[in-house]
């Protein structure tokens, strides 16, 4: 008797968690997995405690607690420039892992097809998966990570029901521009296919290119989930609040999946996630100009060290080639980087549906104090007898 459903069968644990066990079994300074090894901010806790001290400490609404639904609703209006119900357009959900989940379980067929770039986020094809989707993968390209619009074309027909979009990105730090994202959504309104957006990395830009919400581009509104959420912004990864904002229709379909799947969200850091969202523009200010520093803090001591880097506009990880080390392939490198040189990062093959096209690469994650990526760079000086010459 095969104890195993054919589903879990398809796809591996996650690479990434993996090798944050491996940076801690190693001493390894880990650049690997995106979480902070910084405080988050204090008022931020403090309402937390509140909350707790408060006693709100029993479930909230299964999709979500009201302050936190007015306070996504009013940060939309003023960032996006959309006015959201947050009545019936907004869902709460366990971090935006289990926002995508409850997403494509509530909107997506068995046997459709679900359009996802690659290098991706590992997440989503095992999502498709457990769905019964077919996925199907469109490449980034470096160095500027740009798809061929063929190639887009061709991925789409009567089958698909969704395209997954995450920008920016994790893992290349792209950026998508409008003219690519008015490409994607006449493809959408074409097919008739919905986009499920990731865009938790919303406002971790430094590049000229701003922000493009699939949603605010016309005719998309209603065919648009766009998931979101406090882990990277916050820097309270382990939280676990994110949110869905769709169309009535399509949130009450996420609703009942969401409340199966979980009931709903921790209540008093839905709480703090109210208070949050209502932090000044400064803060957003702030914020992405720490992590441009942080990021070009890293770029410089990584290419000292023998790498050769995909600079990136959004997020906070950087996409590298190895093909300079001369080892066989990325998995046996990210290897030999934890266990000898002491510093852990992402095998690039993880992020692609056929891992010989990301054996030459592996991605670097800068969300970290400065003393940790200056630690991380003394280690990988280790490297530069090892590195090959250009041909």
């Amino acid at each position: 008797m095969d104890l195993i459903s054919h589903k879990a069968q398809q796809f591996t644990e996650s690479v990434i968690r993996e090798m944050t066990r491996l940076a801690m079994r190693h001493g390894a300074v880990n650049l690997a997995q995106g979480f902070p090894d910084f405080p988050a901010p204090a008022e931020i806790k403090e309402a937390a405690k509140r909350a707790i001290d408060a006693d709100i400490n029993q479930y909230a609404i299964t999709w979500g607690a009201h302050s936190l639904r007015q306070a996504v609703a009013a940060q939309t209006k003023r960032f996006l420039g959309l006015t959201i119900d947050p009545e019936t357009e907004i869902t709460v959900c366990c971090g935006a892992t289990e926002t995508m989940m409850a997403s494509l379980l509530a909107l997506v067929n068995p046997g459709d097809e679900v359009v996802i770039f690659e290098p991706f986020y590992e997440n989503y094809g095992p999502d498709a998966i457990l769905c019964g989707a077919v996925p199907r993968f469109v490449k980034l390209r470096p160095p500027d990570w740009t798809f061929d619009e063929n190639e887009v074309r061709a991925a789409f027909n009567n089958h698909t029901r969704a395209l997954i979009l995450n920008t920016p990105n994790n893992p290349t730090g792209k950026v998508f521009s409008r003219q690519e994202l008015e490409f994607l959504a006449a493809l959408c309104r074409r097919w008739n296919v919905l986009a499920v957006t990731d865009e938790i990395y919303q406002h971790i830009i430094y590049g000229a290119r701003p922000h493009v919400a699939m949603a605010t581009l016309d005719g998309m509104r209603e065919r648009t989930v766009t998931i979101n959420g406090m882990s990277k912004t916050y820097s309270v990864t382990g939280w676990r609040v994110g949110w869905a904002i769709a169309p009535p229709p399509i949130t009450a379909a996420i609703r009942k999946v969401h409340d199966f799947l979980t009931v709903g969200a921790a209540a008093p850091l839905q709480e703090a996630g109210a208070l949050a969202c209502a932090l000044p523009d400064s803060y957003y200010r702030e914020l992405a100009a720490a992590y441009r520093a942080r990021r070009d803090r890293l770029l410089p001591q990584l290419e000292a060290a023998g790498f050769a880097c995909y600079r990136p506009d959004g997020a906070y990880y950087v996409m590298t080639d190895i093909s300079r080390f001369g080892f066989a392939n990325d998995v046996e490198f990210a290897q030999f980087l934890v266990r000898d040189v002491g510093v852990a990062v992402v095998p690039g093959s993880s992020f692609y549906h056929h891992p010989a096209d990301g054996s030459r690469q592996v991605r670097f994650c800068f969300c970290k104090r400065d003393e940790t990526l200056d630690e991380a760079g003394r280690r990988l000086q280790s490297l530069t007898g090892r590195t090959e010459p250009r041909p």
